[in-house]
């Protein structure tokens, strides 16, 4: 082919492949909020060049939506401003005494949390390949064998799970009762074992009528269970399941058919610290050592202090007998990020506030969040918070407000770790499989947020035309089925890459 005919085809490829111009970009985005998916949904949308800070578009910008998980961006970044990434969150075994020279310990052995969320079998630095393993006590394991190396052989009180740390307000109140029992809604305490929850397996019995049967993972007994599960000959699966105030009672019932492959659903547990406490004594006799009593909690009540008190209630250790530290801050945040993990969201909202010498509760983390949104500029017309993980409905913001948040992040000292934070589109974490076929999507990390009739994505697009952007879609009140309107917030996301 000679150049003179090489050149128009080169020309036409050039022209195919140029980048939108702003007033396309506007075209595109208008294009896709008017399509069908969307007619029956309340839908905001910012988008900014942060080169100069200039809004590309915004439709609905000012508005109030609730945000799901992308609540988590704000929890994040405050965590990771107000603690630093190298910051790590200690556990302790503690006593009033030492251990004497026969191994006794005269007084209580006392497991104090320090709100460290990896206690469990998930790999830090996360990995795409193994966000989450298998359930394990070898946390526990290691602190039990401390004590063992530190000589003990018999307690003379008890086992005491003590997560004062934080308040003990399990649910934040605008939860649902449902989010209680279910793994998502596991409660907030400053003990954390293998994420606060549990797998119940279901399988159906040896004949029609049976009792269905019930495995616990891990296999530790800390529930009383009552099954009222029947194996029924055909049918569909219809499980119900109800834990009562104790947290310690688990009744379920419905009807299993006979050729039902099983199933299985992860819980959450009711009171971490006693679980704990209990994980801990039951290893401390597994090694030969002799507890007269048994495992108990502490907790710090809502009224124990007022809660405008500034003082932190913090446990004062005695003596040290064993101890363990959480990776740093940096590696639990991208956990708490790339999966959307809202326990640890919560326990980190309430760690800033510790941290700072306040009490370690909600409205003390959600008090030192209003500081520091209101330090960068975002009003407090632009949002209204109740949790740290985007759980409750009643967390509201606007997509100017997230986009406001993203371009500060973007412009500080830590923009590189948290970037590195957010998921990468059609690779890893909660984008994993989003955006199939569209390999540019590399190019997007985001934030998902998922709740019933809700969708939301926000983050950074490295674009052709405007350099990085930061951008918020937030999506409410449609009719499900969302599928269709996931596809639509994905095609937005990528018209800011053509």
């Amino acid at each position: 082919m000679s150049v003179e005919r090489a050149l128009p085809a080169l020309a036409l490829a050039v022209l195919v492949s140029a980048p939108l111009s702003a007033s396309d970009l506007v075209s595109r985005l208008d294009q896709l909020l008017a399509a069908p998916q969307l007619a029956r949904a309340y839908a905001g949308i910012e988008v900014m060049r942060l080169s100069d800070g200039h809004v590309l578009y915004a439709h609905n910008a000012g508005r109030l939506f609730t945000p799901a998980s992308n609540m988590k961006l704000f929890t994040t970044a405050l965590a990771l401003m107000k603690l630093g990434p190298d910051y790590r969150l200690t556990t302790q075994i503690c006593a009033s005494a030492p251990i004497d020279a026969a191994g006794v310990l005269t007084g209580d052995l006392e497991l104090i949390g320090g709100g460290d969320p990896s206690m469990s079998g998930r790999v830090y630095p996360y990995t795409k390949a193994a966000s989450r393993e298998a359930y394990t006590f070898t946390a526990i394991d290691e602190l039990a064998d401390q004590l063992i190396a530190h000589g003990l052989k018999r307690v003379e009180g008890n086992v005491v799970g003590d997560d004062t740390r934080y308040v003990w307000e399990p649910q934040p109140g605008p939860w649902s009762s449902e989010d209680a029992t279910q793994e998502y809604g596991a409660p907030v305490s400053a003990l954390i074992l293998d994420d606060n929850t549990f797998e119940l397996t279901l399988r159906p019995g040896a004949q029609e009528g049976d009792l269905a049967r019930v495995t616990l993972t891990p296999a530790f007994e800390n529930f009383v269970i009552d099954n009222r599960v029947t194996t029924g000959e055909r049918g569909e699966r219809k499980i119900e399941f109800y834990r009562n105030a104790s947290g310690r009672e688990l009744h379920i019932w419905g009807v299993l058919g006979m050729r039902d492959a099983g199933f299985t659903e992860a819980l959450a547990i009711g009171d971490p610290a006693l679980y704990a406490a209990k994980v801990l004594r039951d290893a401390l006799l597994q090694r030969g050592v002799e507890i007269r009593g048994p495992a108990v909690a502490r907790h710090h009540f809502p009224d124990d202090r007022p809660q405008n008190d500034a003082v932190a209630s913090v446990p004062q250790p005695g003596v040290v007998l064993a101890e363990r530290q959480s990776p740093p801050l940096i590696e639990l945040l991208q956990v708490v990020d790339k999966v959307s993990q809202n326990l640890h969201a919560e326990i980190l909202l309430r760690e800033v506030a510790a941290a700072s010498g306040h009490t370690g509760s909600r409205a003390a983390g959600l008090a030192i969040m209003d500081e520091f949104l209101a330090g960068i500029g975002i009003s407090k017309a632009d949002r209204q918070f109740t949790d740290g993980s985007g759980l409750s409905r009643s967390t509201l913001v606007s997509p100017a407000a997230i986009v406001k948040l993203l371009a500060y992040m973007n412009a500080s000292k830590y923009s590189g770790q948290w970037l590195a934070l957010l998921p990468i589109g059609g690779e890893d974490g909660t984008l994993a499989s989003r955006f199939a076929g569209h390999p540019e999507a590399h190019a997007i990390r985001a934030k998902t947020g998922t709740l019933d009739h809700v969708r939301a994505l926000s983050g950074y697009a490295d674009t052709r035309a405007h350099g990085r952007v930061a951008f918020s879609i937030l999506a409410n009140d449609f009719e499900e089925p969302s599928a269709p309107v996931r596809a639509i917030i994905d095609q937005l996301a990528l018209a800011l890459l053509q």
